[in-house]
């Protein structure tokens, strides 16, 4: 597998290369390093934010190009784009993200190059995500998206759940399905420590982070009564982030909001944790999740978080979406004795270590990254 994409030079095309990204940065750091492991070379082409230059270093040795948008930041438009992408002689363009200029960027650059273009949503065609901010989404399917599809060689789902919208949205039935590879397993862990529950990500409507709020305050008594707590951490439009630390505020004193975490520090309170909780209302396949499980931590976790392999392993209890059962799984959770928690413990380090393992994905990717190379010009020997 080490040289199956030597001499190709593929392009992954983003809105954002840095930690303002959330899930799909991750993702796209991990499908570069799946990428160099193939023996492939990397670019990396995204919009720059606040935080571009600060984040470079997740792709070394990769080059990374930060272009200067113009205009409003809700459309991302970087003048400079198309001429980058089309400098960098790639071989493959791979698009990460949807709803932005980047898409508009990648379907020139197929249109001109006639190489082969791959589009990932990443769980942006979920229903929950296109009934909001409709009119924005109807130009931009108008101005650019639609194009995009159909001129992309193949669209990419994550899951099986993701490739049914992405056929109801664009009609395209041809899509290949691989799931995000997570970190590397760590090491078993021997106790299941304090009841620390933990959410991890970004601070937004769709991660249903205000019923979580309210399931804790319903059962409060009982979880403080144990010694529990609920730790916060994340990023997000400062209006999310405002009304979440007014909840919290007024909330149980057991729930702690500590605002973003990166890094060693992020590192520390998943392997901390005895439970991460995600009652997310839409997901493509949550990065946080699987990063959870490679720290042997069990999740718990709504259906529409796309991981069912969770839930059949053992890694992950079904929490639902309202207050109601969110707060029945904490007290489940709670409730569950040493010895089971430790095997959902060893559920998730099985799961992070196999299915969602970079490995895994490289045998994937490998193969598609290699065939769709065949489909335009010839790949190098």
């Amino acid at each position: 597998m080490t040289g199956t994409l030597s001499g190709l030079h593929i392009g992954l095309l983003t809105a954002s290369a840095s930690r303002s990204g959330g899930g799909v940065f991750e993702a796209v750091v991990q499908q570069a390093r799946i990428i160099r492991s193939l023996g492939g070379a990397v670019s990396v082409f995204a919009l720059a934010d606040q935080r571009s230059a600060e984040d470079a270093e997740r792709f070394a040795p990769s080059q990374v190009h930060h272009l200067p948008m113009t205009g409003p930041a809700q459309i991302g438009f970087a003048p400079g784009l198309v001429s980058a992408l089309l400098e960098a002689d790639l071989d493959l363009l791979h698009l990460h993200g949807i709803w932005m200029y980047p898409s508009r960027a990648g379907s020139d650059w197929a249109q001109r190059t006639g190489r082969p273009y791959l589009v990932s949503p990443h769980g942006m065609l979920d229903p929950w995500i296109t009934a909001r901010g409709q009119a924005k989404k109807s130009l931009a399917r108008i101005g650019y998206e639609r194009a995009s599809w159909r001129g992309a060689t193949v669209m990419h789902a994550l899951t099986e759940r993701e490739a049914g919208d992405i056929a109801a949205e664009s009609g395209r039935s041809d899509t290949i399905v691989i799931p995000n590879s997570g970190p590397p397993a760590g090491e078993p862990r021997d106790a299941a420590g304090p009841a620390h529950f933990l959410y991890l990500g970004r601070i937004h409507p769709k991660k249903n982070i205000a019923a979580l709020i309210d399931a804790w305050t319903m059962r409060a008594e009982t979880l403080e009564a144990a010694g529990a707590r609920l730790t916060i951490a994340g990023w997000g439009d400062q209006r999310d982030v405002d009304q979440l630390r007014s909840r919290v505020s007024g909330g149980p004193g057991s729930i702690h909001f500590v605002g973003p975490k990166y890094g060693a520090e992020k590192a520390a309170l998943m392997r901390d944790a005895r439970f991460f909780v995600l009652p997310s209302q839409s997901e493509g396949l949550p990065m946080a999740v699987l990063e959870a499980w490679a720290a042997g931590t069990p999740a718990l976790m709504s259906q529409e978080c796309n991981l069912p392999a969770g839930f059949t392993s053992g890694a992950a209890i079904d929490c639902g979406l309202t207050a109601k059962t969110i707060a029945t799984a904490l007290d489940r959770a709670l409730e569950l004795p040493d010895s089971d928690w430790q095997t959902m413990s060893d559920a998730a380090l099985e799961l992070a270590g196999h299915m969602f393992s970079s490995e895994a994905a490289a045998r994937q990717w490998g193969e598609a990254y290699r065939g769709l190379a065949h489909t335009s010009k010839a790949v190098p020997a």
